[in-house]
């Protein structure tokens, strides 16, 4: 599995387009491969935003990445006025 961080400052007053774009995003068909994806704050600066998302495997983000369209999550910040950075980690272990 893959797990995809997407992290940027989103500017006060704009928090409330960010939750909007992640919650329309939950109402469209999933790409393949995806697992969840979760829309997370840092508790201690409230401004910082991630949008984790986790991967069947590389090929499918890969997949994902190759289709030519901008991401939904780049978007998504985009839309509340961030541009996020993007982190990929490979998950090595997890418990449930």
């Amino acid at each position: 599995m893959i797990l995809t961080v997407l992290e940027a400052t989103v500017p006060e007053g704009n928090e409330a387009r960010l939750k909007a774009a992640f919650e329309a995003a939950g109402k469209t068909p999933r790409p393949n491969g995806l697992v969840r994806s979760e829309l997370l704050q840092d508790t201690r600066e409230p401004t910082r935003w991630r949008i984790a998302t986790l991967w069947e495997s590389r090929e499918a983000l890969l997949a994902m990445r190759s289709s030519g369209e901008t991401p939904a999550g780049i978007l998504m910040f985009r839309s509340a006025g961030a541009e996020p950075e993007l982190s990929i980690l490979d998950v090595v272990d997890a418990i449930a």
